[in-house]
């Protein structure tokens, strides 16, 4: 019987490789996503190539309670249970704390970190049930690190990153895995938005001198996901090309 896994900001980037991946494995994928017309663009693509018994998509708000459980309703109805969960959806939002808004405070706190507490209402009930199942969180190399300019950023994915161990030790009684996966800089579609001088200065900041691209977070994500990561639980997986290892001391001659 074909395993079934919910992938939360699915629809572009890291969540769209991972869709793929876990469709390549012959898991059933329920997408969930804000974006609708993107959504629904996807799912066709991906029904047209796999099957539409294999994959659905969900429009769907992480940050409010009645649109999470919406979603496990669906994914319910169309998969049964539920193996696992990858909370990828995420925002970004720059500044110094005094210079954020308490909006932007807000929001990045409840799609970052709110959304992994409504989907582990929705999700683990039934893991717990089943006596098992995986969470993986996309956390960030900016959550074991600071990083100039990203306050809230900071304070989001470093909450994910400790969260990730009271999870772990809470459901592993139940046979539930909880891992993390943290990437540094990725070859999104966003990031490859930035002008090329920039994309090159990061690149050169790497010690292996390039970035992880998407499929890359994918395959790392299927790993936790699946049972070969099996007993690997509460922890974070740094996914970088090196970003997070340097302490910033200067060369010593």
């Amino acid at each position: 019987m074909a395993k079934t896994v919910v992938i939360t900001g699915g629809v572009s980037g890291m969540g769209l490789s991972a869709s793929k991946l876990f469709l390549s494995k012959g898991w059933n994928v329920m997408i969930a996503d804000f974006n609708k017309e993107l959504g629904e663009k996807v799912y066709k693509e991906l029904s047209s190539k796999y099957s539409k018994k294999q994959v659905a998509f969900q429009q769907t708000d992480v940050s409010n309670a009645t649109s999470v459980t919406d979603l496990k309703t669906k994914t319910s109805q169309l998969f049964g249970k539920v193996d696992s969960v990858i909370n990828n959806a995420g925002i970004f939002t720059k500044g110094a704390l005094h210079e954020v808004a308490e909006d932007a405070w807000d929001r990045i706190m409840a799609i970052d970190v709110k959304s992994v507490y409504l989907m582990t209402k929705a999700f683990v009930p039934d893991m717990i049930e089943q006596k098992a199942g995986t969470i993986v969180n996309t956390a960030s190399i900016s959550g074991l690190t600071g990083d100039y300019n990203m306050a809230a950023y900071n304070a989001a994915k470093g909450a994910l990153v400790n969260l990730v161990r009271a999870m772990a030790l809470d459901y592993g009684k139940y046979g539930i895995r909880v891992n993390n996966i943290n990437p540094g800089p990725t070859m999104t579609p966003m990031f490859k938005a930035n002008p090329q001088s920039v994309i090159d200065t990061f690149k050169k900041a790497s010690p292996l001198g390039k970035l992880a691209e998407p499929d890359d977070i994918a395959r790392v994500m299927y790993f936790l996901a699946s049972d070969e990561s099996n007993p690997i639980t509460g922890e974070n997986i740094p996914v970088s090309a090196g970003f997070e290892i340097y302490s910033g001391q200067p060369v010593q001659k």
